[in-house]
């Protein structure tokens, strides 16, 4: 809901205010990674001699669940998890904001902005009697209050022909922002009266865990910029910011990040200076930039914070965190170039933007592993410079252009980024972003961000038989002991075509997008080839005894012969998917790149003679396709964007995650 004023003599004063309600319900989130209650990883393992239907009945008589399987490592039945082990979380948001300007002069302007975002979250998680995990129950309440409240000043001044051709705009401003976030959490140990969830029914009340925190932050910051022009054709914009800080230590709670860029309409500056472009050339302009941008840190980040618990004899404790902190880092800096160039042609109906672009993020913030021993797991430093550089090219034209027929636009973008690691900390040149057993994705100076490492069959490396693979005596390939570089997690260019239709009151549109090269490691395919669940662990319909295809025995003198030793399909794939419990390295990393239809977009638009005799003065109604079509992959039925660890920035990795969804949306706009 949106309301807007102006009053005053001369129309002078200007209030605008706005408020959002927004409420999201959602229950029974699937339970994702590597966990026993992870009902996709649990489908794709299953023998496939069983009867699943078997199991959708999910308790026996006893009240327990329904599993086909209890000797091993226990999963649960994905149906009695579906019932029987549920969530729901429901936030309630309001998002308001207000602004009051006044034109003191037809080049002054005041403006007073006031805005908030409050949200409240609650969730709970009840797990019945009967199961594998925790065959009593569990029980757990969870909440969460924020809310970040915005106040804020600009004065603007703006003169088109100040002196001459040149025309500035200068505008200095300032912001105060406050934020609060509580939580609260509860759960039980085991359920005393099973299915009866309440967290005073836990067997023992000393099992009852509370986690409650309540975060603050400030931050003051004060703005300006400063936009001139020459002749509406050479233009120059400066800025600066200063924020303060409550996260960080008092003396380094202020920093400065600054920004210039300048721009030129050669075009323009033709045409004005007596001479003329080519008909068929529109427009030409070139840009450059330079900007720094600093982050400060998470609150309470500086020293050490003890939480508080009970031993088990309920006697209150104290312990501190695992991270050593250290009060004296400062704010991370961002340095960021850009250059690029539009031009447009045959009146705008065909164009091309190009941009490179490098940054440097140096100063980081980050958690560096520390020696067990010390009683810390890591400390907070200031260290890195990783530089991200590409370039993102875009091109676009009106194909067909008629408005009393078929309109037809393309838009093509490409672009290529290599985020590379240039330092990181003294003595230390390599950082974990995430360790799966055998499988590791690092950062690791002078390389790109997100290499995959792990292990890798041994081969014979020179002579005849070079790039064979050494089996044993059994005919089992050999695995090396060390870990090796297996690819990179970063695509080696990103590319899309979006296509727009439109006749009359219909149109459609529809976007391909492609992810071309970089890796990634699927733990689901190594599972399902250490099972016997994959395809591929089928030869021609059976399973009969086979030799390891371009693989040799190494003999004592250090010669090679060609391997003759058979082996069973179960034998060979417990070796190479049974290694490291996520399987070997090199055999399950895959080239991640995918194509495909992003979305489809069809509309109609009533005619406004049609609505001109009611109070609309829109109307449209529209329906959209999202994740239509996957047209080229390579991974064997897992989507590339199934990653495992998204908040580790290792997207390199695959386990038990969600396929990806096809959703369909109906839209009505409507405008009076």
């Amino acid at each position: 809901m949106r309301g807007t004023t102006e009053f005053g003599s001369k129309k002078q004063w200007k209030l605008d205010g706005k408020v959002n309600y927004i409420n999201n319900n959602a229950k029974n989130r699937p339970i994702q990674g590597i966990n026993q209650s992870n009902a996709f990883s649990t489908i794709y393992l299953l023998p496939r001699s069983l009867d699943i239907t078997l199991l959708e009945r999910s308790v026996n008589e006893d009240g327990k669940m329904i599993w086909w399987d209890t000797e091993q490592t226990p999963q649960e039945n994905p149906y009695w998890v579906s019932k029987y082990r549920t969530n729901q979380d429901t936030r309630n948001r309001l998002l308001g904001s207000m602004s009051l300007s006044y034109q003191v002069t037809d080049w002054w302007g005041l403006e007073l902005r006031g805005g908030t975002d409050y949200y409240t979250t609650t969730t709970t998680g009840k797990l019945y009697a009967g199961g594998n995990v925790r065959p009593k129950g569990y029980y757990s309440e969870a909440s969460e209050t924020f809310f970040e409240n915005n106040y804020s000043f600009l004065s603007t001044f703006k003169k088109d022909n100040l002196i001459d051709k040149f025309g500035g705009f200068i505008t200095v401003g300032g912001n105060l922002m406050t934020q609060n976030r509580k939580k609260m959490s509860i759960n039980t140990g085991d359920l005393l009266i099973p299915n009866l969830f309440s967290i005073n029914n836990s067997v023992d009340k000393m099992s009852v865990s509370v986690d409650a925190s309540e975060v603050r932050r400030k931050m003051n910051s004060l703005y300006g910029s400063l936009q001139m022009n020459w002749d509406g054709w050479l233009f120059m914009d400066v800025t600066g910011r200063n924020d303060w800080s409550s996260t960080m230590s008092k003396e380094n709670r202020s920093y400065f990040y600054p920004s210039v860029s300048v721009s030129a309409v050669i075009s323009d500056m033709i045409n004005k200076n007596g001479g003329s472009m080519p008909e068929w050339f529109t427009f030409t302009k070139v840009r450059a930039s330079y900007a720094e941008v600093g982050n400060d840190l998470d609150p309470y980040q500086l020293y050490t914070v003890y939480t508080m618990g009970k031993d088990p004899n309920g006697n209150p404790t104290a312990a501190p965190g695992s991270t050593l902190y250290d009060p004296s880092v400062r704010s991370e800096l961002i340095k960021s170039w850009e250059a690029g160039v539009d031009l447009k042609f045959f009146n705008n109906r065909l164009g091309i933007d190009a941009a490179w672009y490098k940054s440097n993020a140096t100063r980081q913030l980050f958690n560096l592993p520390m020696d067990p021993f010390s009683g810390y797991s890591d400390r907070k430093i200031n260290a890195g410079n990783i530089q991200n550089s590409g370039v993102e090219l875009m091109l676009y034209g009106g194909i067909l252009q008629n408005p009393k027929g078929l309109n037809w636009d393309m838009t093509v973008n490409a672009s290529l980024n290599r985020n590379k690691i240039i330092d990181l900390y003294e003595g230390v040149n390599e950082y974990g972003l995430r360790t799966f057993d055998d499988v590791k994705i690092v950062a690791r100076t002078g390389s790109y961000y997100g290499d995959i490492y792990g292990k890798k069959f041994q081969r014979v490396e020179t002579g005849e038989h070079a790039g064979k693979v050494i089996v044993d005596a059994q005919g089992l390939p050999l695995l090396t002991s060390d870990q090796y570089e297996l690819g990179n997690q970063q695509p080696d260019f990103l590319f899309g075509i979006t296509n727009s239709f439109s006749y009359k009151n219909i149109s459609l549109s529809f976007l391909i997008d492609a992810r071309i090269g970089g890796e990634i490691f699927s733990a689901t395919t190594a599972n399902l080839y250490r099972m016997g669940n994959s395809a591929g662990t089928v030869v021609n319909g059976k399973r009969d005894e086979f030799v390891v295809p371009n693989t040799v025995i190494a003999n004592t003198d250090g010669s090679y012969t060609a391997n003759s030793k058979s082996t069973t399909q179960q034998l060979y794939w417990e070796r190479v998917a049974g290694s490291g419990n996520v399987g070997l390295g090199e055999a399950f990393t895959y080239d991640a790149t995918n194509i495909r239809l992003r979305n489809v977009t069809i509309g109609y638009d009533f005619d406004k003679k049609l609505l001109s005799k009611t109070a609309l003065q829109r109307l449209r109604l529209s329906l959209t396709a999202n994740n239509v079509w996957m047209i080229k992959y390579h991974l064997e039925g897992i989507d590339p964007e199934s990653v495992t660890a998204t908040n580790t920035n290792a997207t390199g990795f695959e386990y038990g995650a969600a396929p990806t969804s096809r959703t369909f949306t109906f839209n009505v706009t409507v405008g009076f």
